[in-house]
């Protein structure tokens, strides 16, 4: 959903990205459509870029187009991997899952979008790692983490866990060196 709350950005059935305007007809627009593996679509909280889950490289990375105009540029954010983009509400942050870690990936968008700096934050709880959907959110001010972690299926479990990423920023600088 854009932050305006006028355009929703989905994967359809057909596994393309389509788009919608709220309150016009049902019908939707296609994004990016007829590549192999498309999903986890996700608006920048300005609205100017989509992120999202491909292997048109051949391994399964997030990329990041303009949006509307997703043929205007294209940008590969991971490298090795990753899976369920989001981006920070208010930073210039952009986080994905990279097999068993969660990444953050900062960027700029002047004169055009690049690429910055990555940090791997911290190991994933078991059962959270790679999905068709995103599975976690970040809240408001990007201290804390939200993570739904599926039980294991195949061992024992204690069930369902949750887990509370304190201090974020500090853990953050430690990690970094800042």
């Amino acid at each position: 959903m854009s932050g305006d709350g006028q355009t929703v950005i989905a994967r359809d059935q057909n596994d393309d990205i389509v788009m919608g305007r709220v309150g016009e007809d049902a019908s939707a627009e296609g994004l990016l459509v007829d590549e192999e593996f498309l999903r986890s679509p996700a608006l920048s909280p300005d609205g100017r870029w989509l992120a999202y889950t491909s292997n048109e490289s051949g391994e399964v990375e997030i990329y990041v187009r303009p949006f509307p105009n997703v043929g205007d540029g294209q940008w590969q954010i991971s490298n090795g991997g990753g899976a369920e983009p989001l981006w920070a509400r208010d930073s210039q942050e952009l986080f994905y899952k990279n097999g068993v870690e969660l990444v953050s990936v900062t960027y700029a968008t002047e004169p055009s979008f690049r690429r910055e700096r990555e940090v791997v934050l911290f190991t994933l709880p078991p059962g959270s790692t790679f999905f068709n959907v995103v599975t976690y959110d970040v809240s408001p001010d990007g201290q804390r983490f939200l993570m739904y972690a599926f039980p294991d299926a195949f061992g024992e479990s204690s069930g369902p866990e949750l887990i509370v990423v304190e201090n974020f920023f500090e853990e953050l600088k430690a990690k970094v060196g800042n």
